[in-house]
């Protein structure tokens, strides 16, 4: 049975994904800050290991990464879900937004798959998906330094799709448009604006289930009436 790693697990796409894996058959390790919203999602799906870890804190990330080893051993697949999203503008926001949204955004996916990198080129396989958006590939007048950290969580993925090439690590970006999620609280937009978190979630597990041989680098997904603004 394939062991699927999600952070930011217990909201929104997070979710989704934890869902849609489970429902699949894989053992499914959730892992996001606030213990009272996993317990809601081990409520909901008892099966999933739910630990509790602020990925911004280098000491827990490393405990996180031995207790997922200890328990199931090199996961087949790293979610790089986790990450915040605080629109501004790099003009008038404070100097420590950069800093917050690289911490959020980009050092804790940076940080977890190079602990768990190892034992997938040792195995010789493996996935590490990173959750980018497409503020990562476009810029917009209220981005700042949240588009500044997805660009640069699309590059961190770029580059890692070239070193792992030879090592059978399968390494996907997936770049999601507006998405129906607890982000967009009190936005005044009808919901067919957005897309299904749930949409997002089986993208994901479509670049999944491909063979070994195959790997989808980039998915690209926005919302039929396009991105909002447009």
């Amino acid at each position: 049975m394939s062991v699927a790693l999600v952070t930011g697990a217990s909201r929104g796409i997070g979710r989704a994904i934890v869902e849609r894996f489970a429902a699949g058959g894989c053992t499914v390790v959730a892992v996001a800050r606030g213990a009272e919203a996993l317990d809601a999602l081990k409520r909901q799906l008892p099966a999933v290991d739910a630990i509790a870890c602020d990925l911004r804190d280098e000491a827990a990330l490393d405990a996180l990464a031995r207790q997922v080893l200890e328990r199931h051993g090199v996961p087949d697949l790293l979610v790089n879900n986790a990450g915040q999203y605080r629109p501004g503008r790099i003009s008038a926001e404070d100097d420590g937004a950069l800093l917050d949204m690289l911490q959020a955004n980009l050092f804790g996916a940076y940080r977890l798959t190079r602990r768990l990198l190892p034992g997938m080129v040792a195995r010789g396989s493996g996935m590490v998906m990173n959750m980018c958006s497409i503020a990562s590939i476009g810029a917009y007048p209220d981005g700042g330094s949240y588009s500044i950290a997805k660009h640069a969580l699309y590059g961190f993925s770029r580059n890692l799709r070239e070193e792992m090439k030879p090592h059978g690590v399968r390494v996907v970006a997936l770049l999601p448009g507006a998405t129906l999620t607890s982000s967009w609280d009190g936005v005044d937009l009808p919901p067919e604006r957005f897309m299904p978190a749930q949409d997002v979630a089986e993208a994901a597990w479509s670049a999944w289930r491909m063979s070994p041989r195959t790997v989808v680098e980039d998915i690209v997904l926005r919302p039929q009436l396009g991105d909002l603004g447009s």
